[in-house]
C-alpha cells in the first residue's frame, strides 16, 4: 500500500465567487475548508489570501489570520502560502505601455505570514486570463534567488511550482544546485494551464511523463491539473508514484456542467486512491517526508 500527499487548494488567485458561490475567499471561509479537507484526507493546504474585497493579496497578516483560525479549529494540516499572489488587487502595477504588471514585493509578502512551506513561483509569464488586461509576472534568475531567500529566512521550505519544462531545468535545479533547499525537493507540476499563461503546457500523459523525467534527482512530485486535466491528470500520477493537488483553485466542475466545492473534490480524489489501493498520507506522515520544521504562525 503506497501513501500518498493530497494537497487542497481552495481558492486560487484567480477566479472570484461570481464563478463559483463555493469558492472560499475570506480567513473564516478557507479555514473551514481546509479543516474538512483535512479531516477527510489532505494533508496539504495551498493557501492564496484574499482582501475584504476578494481581490487577490500576499498581505503577511491575511495570510497569518489564516494560519492562525487553522490552528485554533485543531487540524495539523502543513500550511503552504502562496508567493504569486493573483491577478487582482494588491498584486497589479499599471505599467505606461499598457500591460500590468505583478507586484514582486507585494509577492514577498507571501513568505511572512508563518506558513511551513512557501509556493516558490519562479517564472517569467504573461497572465491571459482576462483577454483584456495582460499581466505580465517577472520573476528574473535575480528576482528567483532573493525569493527564495526569503523563503528560507522564514523557515519555511519552498515548494517548486513549475509549468513548463524549462522551469524545471533552469532556475529551480539551479537554485537547488546552489543549495537553497535540502532533498526532497517537492516539486509541482502544474499542467493544463496553457490557456491562461503563456508558457504553460497542457496536460497530456506524454508531457506529464516527459517533465518527471526532467526533475532533478531525489525530488517528489505533485500534479495540479488545471480544469478538466485535473481527473486524468491525478489518476496518472498515481500510477508513476506522484501525489495530487485538488481543488476550486484549479478546478471548479465536478463534471461538464456540474460546479462543485472543495470537500466534493477532495472527498473524490481520495476515494479514487483507494480504489487503486493507496492511502493519503497524515499530516505528520507528509511533514516527516519532507523533513519540515515546525513554524510559529
Amino acid at each position: 500500500m503506497a501513501k500518498v500527499m493530497v494537497t487542497i487548494a481552495p481558492t486560487g488567485g484567480m477566479s472570484m465567487k461570481s464563478a463559483n458561490p463555493a469558492l472560499p475567499t475570506q480567513p473564516d471561509e478557507i479555514a473551514d475548508d481546509a479543516v474538512r479537507c483535512w479531516k477527510a484526507g489532505a494533508s496539504i493546504v495551498a493557501i492564496h489570501a484574499r482582501r475584504p474585497d476578494d481581490q487577490a493579496t500576499c498581505n503577511a497578516d491575511i495570510y497569518r489570520s489564516i494560519n492562525t483560525k487553522i490552528r485554533e479549529r485543531g487540524s495539523d494540516i502543513i500550511l503552504n502560502n502562496s508567493t504569486g499572489g493573483g491577478n487582482s488587487g494588491d498584486m497589479l502595477i499599471e505599467r505606461a505601455d499598457g500591460l500590468w504588471e505583478s507586484d514582486f514585493n507585494e509577492r514577498l509578502k507571501g513568505c511572512d505570514g508563518g506558513a511551513e512551506m512557501c509556493t516558490f513561483d519562479g517564472v517569467t509569464v504573461v497572465d491571459t486570463v482576462n483577454p483584456n488586461r495582460e499581466v505580465v509576472v517577472i520573476t528574473t534568475p535575480t528576482r528567483c534567488e532573493t525569493l527564495v531567500k526569503r523563503i528560507l529566512e522564514k523557515g519555511a521550505k519552498p515548494e517548486w511550482e513549475v509549468f513548463s519544462p524549462e522551469h524545471i531545468l533552469q532556475d529551480v535545479t539551479r537554485l537547488i544546485q546552489k543549495g537553497y533547499d535540502k532533498p526532497p525537493y517537492y516539486i509541482n507540476l502544474v499542467l493544463g494551464g496553457e490557456k491562461g499563461f503563456q508558457g504553460a503546457m497542457p496536460y497530456t500523459p506524454e508531457v506529464l511523463d516527459f517533465m518527471v523525467k526532467q526533475l532533478p534527482p531525489q525530488s517528489i512530485w505533485c500534479i495540479s491539473g488545471i480544469g478538466p486535466a485535473q481527473l486524468p491528470a491525478t489518476t496518472q500520477a498515481l500510477l508513476m508514484g506522484g501525489h495530487v493537488r485538488v481543488g476550486l483553485e484549479d478546478n471548479h466542475y465536478y463534471a461538464a456542467g456540474q460546479k462543485t466545492n472543495n470537500l466534493a473534490l477532495l472527498e473524490r480524489q481520495v476515494r479514487i486512491m483507494r480504489e487503486m489501493g493507496h492511502e493519503p498520507m497524515s499530516a505528520g506522515e507528509a511533514r516527516d517526508l519532507m523533513g519540515l520544521k515546525a513554524v510559529k504562525v
